[in-house]
């Protein structure tokens, strides 16, 4: 198998206090982040929130207001961008369409005077699994193998660092999750460092080592994926990264191990070591697929929770699952994914039902369902005014 000989082993990245002005806004706020050397990193989060600002800061396209970006140690903030050994593929593949598939991944090559470059891109092909659609041109290739082309030009490089920007948007949907395997794949192989940036939580989840939620202009929360999907520490996180069932009330007991909330009369008990507070009026939540939901009032013992009666309002089939929205008086809606072993929904719309779900399933916020905004309004004149002055 093709290994770490053909490209150089990734380097570190590192952001020190990097924020981003533009006219009227700030689209990034005192960033830090670390991303180790032959690591996959995600930073995901919806538009607007300053990830691609943050990529275009590290390719060099985008100028810093303040902070320092380095490379392996190096600071290359004022460095020009194509003097970066940093390579970016973009969700536009950008392809050479009077070259063939071989010449496009040995263009960069040539430019530079490297030495063999014909070989060095068929070893890049062969990397993608394209070395026979070489002779090719680009309108003759699917969107997959476009893609995968593109990739190839930017690995032959040997980059310190590659940078993914939405690069798989363009592809429909069973051919975007194969090529998510096909590019954790590559990057295992490889070595390189990859900073992939998007808001497709699954792209996410199946690719990245390391997952940083950004929410204007700043990390929400980074860990590994099964760490952020399971234990959200924020409302923003809960919602964002899958979908979240909601409680709010204040604490009423609590154990060594657990505490329970009284939320409208219904109590909520969740472990401590899941929880971001522990005293006062706090936020907790369960994933839909955590729920069971039950025809009749179920016996369970103090390992659950259990919510009702409440009506099914609306069921959905998914293929894999059945999604049904339960309303329970005082609570309002709750989700509820039920896995599909059998033929049918367990109940219709309008059935009565309860609902439940093992205590260890729930995890506490550190904030509650309606956070302030971060930034303040700042499209004033006189913000406007003093952003202008600062661009001239």
């Amino acid at each position: 198998m093709f290994t770490r000989q053909f490209a150089d082993g990734g380097a570190d990245l590192e952001l020190q206090g990097i924020s981003k002005r533009f006219l009227g806004f700030t689209a990034i706020e005192e960033l830090d982040l670390v991303v180790p050397a032959g690591s996959f990193f995600a930073l995901l989060g919806p538009s607007g929130c300053g990830k691609t600002t943050t990529l275009r800061l590290v390719a060099g396209l985008e100028e810093p207001t303040s902070g320092r970006v380095l490379i392996g140690g190096k600071d290359i903030t004022s460095t020009k961008a194509y003097q970066r050994p940093v390579n970016t593929v973009f969700q536009s593949y950008a392809l050479f369409p009077h070259m063939s598939v071989l010449q496009n991944v040995e263009f960069g090559l040539r430019r530079r005077s490297v030495p063999d470059p014909l070989a060095k891109a068929r070893e890049a092909l062969r990397l993608v699994e394209l070395e026979q659609l070489a002779e090719r041109k680009p309108q003759q290739l699917s969107g997959g193998q476009q893609q995968r082309v593109a990739l190839a030009r930017a690995i032959v490089n040997r980059p310190a660092l590659l940078l993914l920007d939405e690069p798989l948007g363009a592809l429909d949907l069973k051919l975007r999750r194969q090529m998510q395997l096909e590019l954790k794949s590559i990057q295992l192989d490889v070595g390189l460092t990859f900073l992939h940036v998007t808001h497709d939580q699954e792209e996410a989840m199946v690719m990245a080592d390391t997952v940083a939620v950004m929410n204007k202009g700043r990390i929400e929360q980074m860990g590994a994926p099964n760490e952020l999907y399971e234990l959200p520490r924020t409302v923003f996180v809960a919602n964002f990264l899958g979908q979240s069932n909601l409680f709010t009330g204040p604490v009423v007991s609590s154990t060594d191990t657990a505490l329970t909330l009284d939320v409208q009369g219904f109590r909520i008990t969740v472990p401590i070591s899941r929880t971001q507070r522990q005293r006062g009026e706090i936020t907790v939540g369960v994933r839909p697929e955590k729920l069971s939901l039950h025809t009749e009032a179920p016996d369970l013992g103090s390992d659950s929770n259990t919510l009702g009666e409440g009506r099914i309002v609306d069921v959905s089939f998914s293929g894999v699952s059945t999604q049904y929205l339960v309303n329970i008086p005082a609570l309002g809606n709750l989700l509820v994914f039920a896995q599909n072993l059998g033929f049918g929904p367990v109940a219709g719309v309008g059935a009565e039902v309860w609902v439940s779900w093992q205590v260890g399933h729930g995890f506490g916020l550190a904030d509650d369902p309606s956070p302030a905004a971060r930034f303040a309004a700042d499209d004033s004149t006189a913000a406007i005014a003093i952003a202008e002055l600062e661009e001239s």
